[in-house]
Order: structure tokens, then sequence, then C-alpha cells
């Protein structure tokens, strides 16, 4: 069996009076693209950004490695983010860069790479992404599905072990929705990292997911493969894959 990358144990989140996780718990292996599903607002950008560091919970543990990573502060958490990038849901491209400066930022950050290494890096995530020889372009000139394929080579420059996704497909259309799935598949494929994603595009989890995550009311209803999806009886979860409303749901 793969190595456990991530294990989530019992985290409680809540803001205010709103608890948005509820005892939550999970496993994330090795190499694989785990996708996690639910509703708007259900809490999915919430468990995502645990991963990381970015939020903390109230309560439970995060195992990153086999290193408990939960009560990290910020400074200890920067070798951690070399190890586990990030794409944010609006792709927080700098707006006042060129192409290259956005992808190399992470590079001048945090390596001793000199100028000529830096260019060839950007050069070869920019390829990774399918946009080759735009390094000149600001990101106002860029579609947005192209600002996505940049953000995506940015969180890939310094060669991550994990990437978490944060509905990596909002705004865009099918056809452009499609091949962010590509991308992500072939990213895998190619370089084994081990995948996180958040959305609620089925066509993009079906795509990508080796196993998907239900979430709702704070917890998982549903884990499994899409072979076990198929196979599930919950009906909140099948009325989700299927697009019903609350009123189908109910009848």
């Amino acid at each position: 069996m793969p190595d456990v990358l991530f294990k989530v144990e019992d985290l409680v989140k809540s803001y205010g009076d709103v608890k948005v996780l509820n005892h939550l718990s999970f496993e994330v292996l090795h190499g694989e693209c785990f996708v996690i599903m639910g509703r708007s607002g259900c809490g999915k950008s919430v468990t995502l950004r645990q991963l990381n560091g970015l939020e903390t919970a109230d309560s439970g543990r995060i195992v990153f490695d086999g290193e408990d990573i939960t009560d990290f502060r910020e400074p200890e958490l920067y070798p951690l983010r070399r190890r586990v990038a990030m794409l944010f849901q609006s792709g927080a491209l700098f707006d006042s860069m060129d192409v290259l400066e956005n992808i190399a930022f992470p590079l001048r950050e945090h390596t001793d790479l000199n100028e000529e290494a830096i260019h060839s890096k950007v050069a070869e995530k920019l390829r990774v992404v399918r946009l080759p020889g735009i390094e000149a372009k600001m990101p106002a000139d860029l579609s947005g599905g192209m600002r996505k394929r940049v953000a995506l080579a940015r969180s890939l420059a310094l060669d991550p072990e994990a990437v978490l996704y944060d509905e990596p497909t909002s705004g865009l259309d099918p056809v452009t929705s499609a091949t962010i799935g590509d991308l992500i598949g072939n990213t895998r494929t190619t370089t084994e990292v081990t995948s996180v994603v958040v959305t609620h595009d089925v066509p993009l989890a079906r795509a990508v997911g080796d196993r998907v995550a239900f979430l709702e009311s704070g917890s998982f209803r549903f884990v499994g493969s899409w072979d076990e999806a198929g196979e599930s009886d919950d009906p909140v979860f099948r009325g989700f894959l299927a697009g019903r409303s609350e009123e189908e749901h109910a009848a």
C-alpha cells in the first residue's frame, strides 16, 4: 500500500457559532489525486487550507509525511510550503509582474539559483502547462484559463511533493476546464506529485480523482473510489453527482 502523506485526525473548526469542520478525519496517500467535493460553503476550501497551515483548526491533528505540523508557527511552516504548493481559486498572480517574474518569484525567495537557471526553470514550467514563450506577457493580457495555467506553473516552480488545488476550474468554460483537468492529470503522471483537489465540478473530479470525498455538515458522508461512488446508496451524495435539486432529494 502507498504511504500516507497527509493524515488528518478529528479536526474541528468554527467561525463564531458556526462549526465548519466537525471532527473531520481522512488520509491522503503518496502519489494519489484526492478530490474533495461538496456544495458551496460546506468547508472544502477551509479543509484545504489546513493542509499547509494557512488556517489552523480549533482542535485536532495534522501529520505531513510522518511529522506532526499541528502546532507549527509561521517560520516553521516555510519548509513545508516549499514541499506543498497551492493553486488558489483566483490564481493570485502579481498584476505588476510579467509572467516570467510571477513564476520566478518562489525561485528567488527560496533558492540560490542564478538568473540563467531561473529563466530555464520558468521556461520548463511554461512548457508543462502548454504556454511556451509567454514570459513577457502581463497577467492583464491573459485569458482566465491562461492565468490559471500560469498560476499552476508558478505552483510547480519548486518541484513540490504535493499540490493543493482550490476550485481550479471556477469561472472557466467547459473546454478550458477540461484543459485544466488534463494538465492536473499530466502533471501528476510526469512528476508523481500528490494532488488534493477541491471542486464542485463533477466532470473534473471524475477525470482526475483516484478517490473522492463528499463533505457535508463538516464531515465526510463518503470517501472512496469512483467505482465505490457508483455503488453508494447515500441519496445526498448521489443527488449531488447527478445535479439534482433539494426538492428532488426530498421527493
